[in-house]
């Protein structure tokens, strides 16, 4: 190929027809067993194709919906990955007689999404359904809270009886004494005003008396 795989993939999704029924491709997982690849784990697909004299291109759909161009494999079994470099250091590819193999060296987070290998005959693009591959779901339990168990001969504490705490004594005695020490001297003072009043009315009907009778 002339110029990078990438960019004719794009020049062939812009300009080609897409395809189904002629030619069926095929991704899926190379081991039947594998339904959710683990951290770190070597992971192979492969691409089924009824046409043997046709290259297989190798996208990669990730979580946010966003194509990778991962490797393009001609039928003479050249591989070309991403930046026009023939290896790469997170992938391998291969031909086989009727598939096109990719394997993730190491399955990492960065590598989760929907894999779907390409091809293009006669301008018309035909696609595979994507492999989905992502890491298994982890499901958390919930904690089981477990019973307190009575031992026997051992008497429980009833934990809404409150023990009797020095220092909180201390601060009760204090602050009843300062109540006492503010509150006494404010009743007396209450008490002297209350008499004082009292003798001033007292003194006033008085004089107002003895005024009453100088005039007569």
């Amino acid at each position: 190929m002339a110029g990078s795989p990438a960019l004719l993939l794009l020049l062939a999704l812009g300009v080609c027809e897409y395809g189904h029924g002629k030619y069926n491709l095929v991704a899926r997982f190379l081991n039947s067993k594998t339904t959710h690849p683990q951290r770190g784990q070597r992971l192979e697909l492969e691409c089924l194709t009824t046409k043997e004299d046709s290259g297989v291109f190798w996208i990669l759909k990730d979580k946010s919906g966003i194509l990778h161009f991962i490797v393009f494999i001609s039928h003479m079994s050249r591989t070309v990955f991403e930046g026009n470099q023939v290896t790469s250091t997170r992938f391998e590819a291969r031909k086989g007689h009727k598939s096109y193999h990719l394997v993730v060296k190491s399955f990492q987070p960065q590598d989760e999404g929907n894999y779907f290998c390409l091809m293009n005959s006669n301008q018309v693009l035909y696609f595979s359904p994507g492999q989905p591959a992502f890491f298994p779901d982890i499901t958390t339990t919930a904690p089981t809270t477990q019973t307190p168990t009575i031992q026997s001969g051992i008497t429980k504490k009833d934990p809404c009886l409150k023990t009797s705490d020095p220092e909180t004594n201390k601060k009760k005695e204090l602050s009843i004494f300062c109540d006492i020490f503010i509150w006494v001297p404010l009743a007396g003072a209450c008490l002297l005003l209350l008499i004082a009043l009292t003798v001033t009315i007292m003194l006033c009907r008085k004089t107002r008396r003895r005024r009453c009778r100088c005039k007569r």
